[in-house]
């Protein structure tokens, strides 16, 4: 199974990109983030006539947003993040393909809105965290791709990018993110690339032809996952087209 966590940064804008990510990868399922529009208004029927399934979770005012493009049946479990009524953002989307449950998340990024914007992303992350153990409890396999906002550790930043009080690389956020991987869950392109995993994010302006990137697009696997992968690697030919997404697609190989 080939799975891919895209970023597009605005849905209906990005289509001709994600199209030929479709094209040259052939994946079997795809997470999006940051449609930028509502449900409503994702142009399901463009990747449809591709022969792919698409569920949109949208949100209004041009924010946020998640979706699933798929070839292979599959079930929707969730789309909301359990734990805090009140959040009304559209960042989750959870699914269940061959009993396995794949979730494609777009953290916040905690950058915004002060100390209040800092302690909504621990939140999430937390009741994020809750989730897949509660997945993990069940024996069933749990893979979470997406835009986590998060550098795990100062090698997936290109020094002095950021500064330390940067929310993507607090010492809170990254305990956060490793209290999700401690529960035995695999970060693939790490681990398939213990020494230079590639970047997966990089700024508009000089950022991508002088590759000042980041490393904030993750897969996270269980451990009967973990098993079966057999490559990750990250599609820097859709950040160099004409009028890009700042991220580049993320691909995943899962052995059948």
């Amino acid at each position: 199974m080939r799975l891919v966590t895209f970023n597009v940064n605005s849905a209906r804008k990005r289509m001709p990109h994600l199209k030929r990510v479709l094209e040259r990868h052939q994946p079997d399922l795809v997470f999006l983030q940051e449609l930028k529009c509502r449900t409503e208004e994702f142009p399901a029927m463009e990747v449809e006539a591709m022969g792919y399934r698409a569920h949109a979770v949208g949100q209004p005012g041009g924010r946020n947003g998640v979706a699933v493009v798929s070839r292979v049946p599959f079930e929707v479990l969730g789309e909301t993040l359990p734990g805090e009524e009140a959040d009304d953002h559209a960042r989750y989307l959870e699914v269940r393909v061959d009993g396995a449950h794949l979730i494609g998340v777009y953290l916040p990024n905690g950058n915004s809105g002060g100390e209040a914007g800092y302690a909504y992303k621990l939140r999430w992350m937390e009741r994020l965290r809750a989730v897949v153990a509660e997945r993990l409890e069940t024996f069933v396999p749990v893979a979470v791709l997406g835009d986590f906002n998060v550098c795990p550790t100062d090698a997936d930043f290109v020094r002095g990018a950021l500064p330390p009080t940067d929310a993507l690389v607090r010492p809170e956020t990254r305990a956060a993110y490793r209290a999700i991987t401690n529960l035995g869950m695999t970060d693939a392109l790490r681990a398939l690339h213990p020494s230079d995993a590639p970047w997966t994010y990089w700024d508009y302006g000089p950022a991508f032809e002088s590759n000042r990137g980041l490393r904030i697009d993750h897969a996270l696997l269980s451990a009967d996952l973990a098993e079966r992968l057999t490559g990750a690697t990250v599609d820097v030919v859709a950040r160099s087209e004409e009028q890009p997404s700042d991220h580049a697609p993320v691909v995943f190989d899962l052995a059948d």
